[in-house]
């Protein structure tokens, strides 16, 4: 059974202070210890930690602190990074070379392959001209065309759910406005926006569920995700069509957000909202422009189509693509360990860079960004010369499926072939059959943790273990220190969706933070309003300190931090498979039945 560590008991502290006092006296310092397989390694039950450096960081990181100027450079200065984009081109190379300027050493850009079309958005616009004129809020959706300067045409609602529902459409759609997509409700937001987690959210947080199946997805989830893919499939089509019909525009309304965040003017501007599931790929490109519009304005065209009173709209959609083939890349740099025996191995710290247009990415994921260029400025201002090597690696193409962070592992740690069955490759990776075992590569071996940040601008609360039972215990230890900054709770359970997965996938212990989600969910998350405004630089500053705490002591312990078992993805469907012959009186199915 897992270990379960709930939130810290005063019990707790107490041992834990013991032991940090302890560890104030001189000591003889343990040999290092000789190079090791990291999943073999002993781990000591005490931590040995070092309360004075705890406090240098907190006073480099509380009350030094450089994060909004960072923040305000990147995203003030830069803006939105869309993959592929000229910005994130800039972001890319002014991280690279402030990382230098504090610095870090080897810093440099790594390419992890094509992405496909570069583009940005110049200008967008649209307005309501018959029966009434109004101003629309509408933004480009990623890798939409333009159209070529403002043009006029009627408003139509068009509704496919099936392919039998193309054919009422053909013939009476070129140079309409298309709306496309149901009015959803727009609930009175009656809960808060912005919300720290309570006590009791950190206690559930911090219980392990044990679930009933057999470790796979849940057959509803797997039943949804096979319905939206088939969506999709059909979204590909109606794009198709559209282009063919010769429409003049598409005009999608914007998804809510929780507690009904969705509202007042906000707009949610990403993948859910482009017209196709890979528009970024030359070949798949979107041939009509498509925008998505807060859903108050697209209500009062979509009531209209359904009072058959007569719309129309003047849109202008002012898009500029800068190549067919733009390569993505990851920004590395490093504070090289001084161990002799040590300092080939590497504790890694990130986030992030890239970001969708509805802002200019500064909660998602600038905050992740600027908080781990923050960490490792703290430890290079204490200069600090650490046992292992600290690297800090900034993906990109996170958003379009954690290209950068993947690609990244692919290269230097290790990977396994997944099916190219047709009904496979029209999955997502991470649900795509694997066919071989996991090849590992010597890298691989070397890396002890990868700490991420990935869940908005809200200080650090705790840390998921992503299901690592033996780190639990350690992790306790380092956080005992950091009550009063308010990191109280350690949970076995996964948590998904960012970067940490890459290396989880190689075996590598990849951990997310548990953080406050302020207005995260329910505003900031791929809108436009995922601005500066939403940064909380007294958060920032705390999740900085933290991030730089737990660098310090991965690469200062004797040991590589534990790991959990070498992933075997080609064997899991054979480790869940029943075990056959065990049910008294059944009968083998015969060669006939089985066909």
């Amino acid at each position: 059974m897992p270990v379960k560590i709930l939130r810290l008991s005063p019990a707790v502290f107490l041992a834990a202070a013991l032991v940090l006092h302890a560890a104030d006296k001189p000591k003889t310092p343990a040999p290092a210890p000789a190079a090791t397989d990291p999943y073999a390694e002993v781990q000591p039950a005490t931590e040995t930690l070092d309360l004075n450096m705890y406090q240098r960081i907190r006073d480099e990181g509380l009350n030094h602190s450089h994060v909004m100027e960072f923040g305000t450079a990147l995203m003030d200065g830069i803006g939105s990074r869309l993959t592929g984009s000229p910005n994130l081109a800039k972001a890319n190379a002014w991280t690279r070379d402030t990382l230098t300027k504090i610095g870090l050493e080897n810093a440099h850009l790594e390419d992890w392959g094509e992405f496909g079309l570069g583009w940005q958005q110049l200008n967008t616009w649209a307005r309501m001209v018959t029966p009434d004129t109004a101003v629309l809020i509408v933004q480009a959706t990623p890798w939409s065309p333009g159209t070529s300067g403002p043009v006029t045409g009627d408003v139509v609602f068009v509704n496919i759910q099936t392919d039998k529902d193309f054919d009422q459409y053909k013939g009476k759609l070129a140079g309409k406005v298309v709306l496309f997509g149901a009015m959803r409700e727009v609930p009175p937001v009656e809960k808060p926006l912005f919300e720290r987690y309570t006590e009791k959210d950190l206690d559930d947080i911090a219980e392990f569920q044990v679930t009933g199946g057999g470790g796979a997805l849940p057959p509803d989830i797997q039943a949804r995700m096979r319905e939206r893919m088939e969506r999709l499939r059909l979204v590909d089509k109606i794009a198709q069509f559209f282009a063919d019909e010769k429409v003049a525009a598409v005009i999608e309304p914007s998804r809510d957000g929780k507690n009904g965040g969705g509202s007042g003017g906000t707009l949610f501007d990403d993948n859910g909202a482009t017209l196709g599931r890979t528009p970024y790929i030359a070949d798949k490109r979107v041939k009509v422009p498509v925008v998505v519009a807060a859903i108050e304005s697209y209500g009062r065209l979509f009531r209209l189509t359904q009072n058959h009173a007569p719309v129309s709209v003047e849109i202008n959609v002012d898009t500029k693509f800068t190549g067919d083939h733009e390569h993505g890349f990851d920004t590395v740099a490093e504070i090289p360990g001084t161990d002799p025996k040590l300092k080939e191995q590497v504790v890694m710290v990130g986030g992030h860079l890239d970001s969708w247009i509805g802002g200019t990415g500064a909660t998602d994921n600038g905050a992740g960004t600027i908080v781990a260029m923050e960490a490792v400025r703290i430890l290079k201002a204490l200069d600090v010369k650490p046992r292992r090597t600290i690297r800090i690696a900034l993906w990109t193409g996170e958003e379009e499926g954690i290209f950068g962070s993947k690609g990244y592992c692919t290269m230097h740690f290790g990977s396994a072939k997944l099916s190219t069955a047709p009904d496979q490759v029209q999955l997502p990776e991470f649900m795509r059959r694997a066919t071989g075992p996991l090849e590992v590569k010597p890298e691989q071996k070397l890396i002890s943790a990868y700490f991420n940040v990935d869940n908005g601008t809200g200080k650090i609360r705790g840390v998921y273990t992503q299901g690592n039972s033996a780190i639990a215990p350690i992790f306790a230890q380092w956080i005992a220190p950091l009550k009063d900054l308010g990191v109280t709770t350690i949970t076995n359970r996964n948590t998904g969706g960012t970067d940490h997965l890459s290396f989880d996938a190689v075996g590598i212990p990849g951990f997310q933070f548990i953080q406050d989600m302020l207005d995260y969910e329910s505003r900031t998350h791929h809108s436009n309003e995922d601005v500066v405004e939403r940064l909380q630089p007294a958060d920032l500053k705390q999740i900085a300190t933290v991030e730089a705490i737990f660098l310090y002591n991965a690469a200062q312990r004797d040991q590589m931090l534990p790991r959990k078992p070498l992933p075997q993805p080609d064997m899991e469907q054979k480790l869940r498979a029943p075990i056959e012959g065990i049910f008294p009186g059944a009968v083998p199915p015969s060669d006939t039945d089985k066909k």
